[in-house]
């Protein structure tokens, strides 16, 4: 898992054996306060959902990543760096709120970076697509799951923010306009509109 500058990455783990990592609300917000503090200083959130199970972040790298960090006997990035603190740090905490020990996450964590996606002549998608959708498949996934009937009522992702609904500050709105499509006013009608499963294929 490396980080480039100028590019655009969805991020996504999710629990050892699939096991459920966010057993609790107050669970996902310690998560999330932790990505809030390790991650915000190192990179771009465009939108970000956590599920029972798994999470999801689409970010944007940016001259930060360029720093490399010592880590034992190799060099990484800050990115990177953050993700790896990131999980160990939730996963010291899950553990000893609920009283249990090993492993939380999978091992390896993925970072698609969106910009290296090949787009062949005869693809129904350009380059630029696979933002618009990678933006739109993080946001539907607590409805692809089946976990609630309207996107807005899992308050676990930005789509809330996106919808103004909330005041989230998280997210940077100017980059998912400038590469994920995004306008205010339509936002959850283009939502509602791209309920497709077949999203699911380009982002796993």
């Amino acid at each position: 898992m490396t980080f480039s500058p100028n590019n655009i990455y969805h991020i996504y783990n999710q629990g050892n054996d699939r096991q459920t990592i966010f057993l609790k609300p107050d669970d996902y917000l310690i998560f999330l306060n932790l990505y809030e503090r390790i991650i915000h200083p190192v990179a771009s959130t465009i939108a970000w959902c956590l599920m029972p199970n798994h999470f999801h972040f689409m970010v944007h790298a940016d001259e930060r990543c360029i720093p490399k960090i010592k880590q034992g006997g190799i060099f990484i990035d800050p990115i990177t760096n953050g993700i790896r603190k990131l999980l160990s740090g939730y996963a010291r905490i899950f553990n000893n709120q609920h009283d249990r020990s090993g492993s939380v996450f999978r091992q390896k964590t993925k970072a698609k970076c969106l910009s290296d996606i090949k787009v062949t002549p005869d693809s129904p998608y350009r380059q630029r697509d696979y933002c618009i959708n990678c933006f739109h498949y993080i946001h539907q996934n607590p409805r692809i799951a089946k976990l609630v009937s309207r996107l807005e009522e899992w308050e676990y992702s930005s789509f809330r923010d996106y919808a103004g609904l909330r005041d989230g500050k998280l997210c940077q709105k100017d980059l998912a306009i400038m590469y994920c499509g995004y306008e205010p006013d339509t936002f959850v009608q283009k939502s509602n509109e791209l309920v497709n499963k077949k999203l699911i294929a380009l982002f796993q």
